[in-house]
């Protein structure tokens, strides 16, 4: 990966705005590439598990282990790689072209989807994403506070403060899901203050070796915790009284959430091969997969495909999860990304004044 400091992060990882060709020079670090693209996996694995009639204890424990720790890492490399963020006017056309044009694109593109699969009254609202959409706006947002993050001291410390004032708050009002911006809020600013010595800490065969029995812990707990708490937690997106808990408890919650997050976060990056693979290649194209996978998912569900019988048995849903990675994979290969390169990531070069002359 070239300088670490002048890469433009996506909503499923760290290429938003990016050239193509940039984005496929050989001098990646093909860690962060395979990262990007094993977590853009356990994102449409997640997704394609949501709709499973009676899914099961076993699948719902998988649903919160995932879900505990996938976007965040998207999120915290989003932010490491924003350290060298500067608010020129390139910078801002760039998250211009990068986050709000393509959210305008396919805002509309799934209301047609939703209009023209069963529900023709479906309200095409730019404020009120839809679905998995609304990482985009929340990464512009976050992005161009970066030069505050930069510059405040103990930055993680009170970006969790404004996550925690979030999450006991129940009014903040569904516009861009501004509930998930700032309880999703901490993750970014933490991967601003990373170094790439940390990156390097977590990559060590101890810390590999230490993180099976701590995923072993973590997934006896979630078994645990279904049928005591909701996942609705993990997606940050309502208050604590909306999730019929007393105010006081976003607070409690909010740094627990975020230690739990970081912990599984490391034992993922853990695991993630270091070396040029086949899967290398795939994570330049992981904003493919995340922004056209839903269509698929959606789709699916519309057709009814998730009420044929084999679907409710275990080998049905191994089948789902297989069959969602497969997907998701080939979205984000190369022929996928030559064919909607125009609409995820317009160059709008047509619209830009040119720089005047000194």
């Amino acid at each position: 990966m070239p300088s670490l400091t002048t890469r433009t992060p996506g909503p499923a990882g760290a290429d938003a705005g990016e050239p193509a060709a940039a984005q496929s020079r050989p001098g990646r670090d093909p860690f962060f590439d395979n990262a990007k693209y094993l977590a853009i996996v356990l994102v449409a694995m997640g997704h394609s598990w949501e709709p499973l009639p009676g899914s099961g204890r076993l699948v719902e424990t998988l649903y919160t282990f995932v879900y505990t720790f996938h976007m965040p890492v998207f999120i915290i490399i989003a932010g490491y790689f924003s350290r060298g963020l500067e608010l020129s006017s390139d910078r801002v056309w760039r998250l211009v072209t990068s986050l709000a044009v393509p959210y305008a694109v396919f805002e509309v593109a799934y209301t047609l989807f939703e209009r023209l699969t069963g529900s023709p009254e479906f309200p095409l609202s730019p404020l009120t994403p839809y679905w998995l959409l609304w990482f985009l706006p929340a990464l512009f947002l976050w992005r161009l506070t970066t030069p505050f993050w930069l510059r405040v001291r103990w930055p993680v410390a009170l970006a969790l403060v404004i996550a925690a004032m979030g999450a006991v708050t129940s009014n903040v009002g569904e516009d861009l899901q501004f509930q998930r911006i700032l309880q999703f809020l901490p993750y970014y600013v933490l991967g601003l203050c990373l170094r790439p010595e940390h990156f390097d800490l977590v990559r060590r065969r101890a810390v590999r070796l230490a993180s099976v029995p701590v995923c072993l812990v973590a997934l006896a707990v979630a078994y645990w915790a279904v049928p005591r708490s909701t996942t609705s937690w993990f997606f940050r997106r309502y208050g604590a009284e909306q999730l019929g808990s007393p105010a006081w408890t976003g607070a409690v919650v909010t740094p627990l959430l975020f230690g739990c997050a970081l912990v599984l976060s490391a034992c993922f990056l853990a695991w993630v091969p270091n070396r040029r693979l086949w899967m290398t290649a795939l994570g330049a194209g992981t904003l493919y997969g995340y922004l056209l996978h839903g269509f698929f998912i959606k789709g699916a569900d519309k057709l009814g495909l998730y009420e044929v019988d084999v679907v409710s048995t275990p080998l049905g849903r191994v089948l789902v999860s297989a069959v969602a990675a497969a997907l998701v994979t080939a979205l984000c290969s190369p022929p996928v990304r030559r064919v909607f390169r125009h609409v995820v990531e317009p160059r709008l070069d047509w619209a830009r004044k040119p720089v005047p002359k000194s």
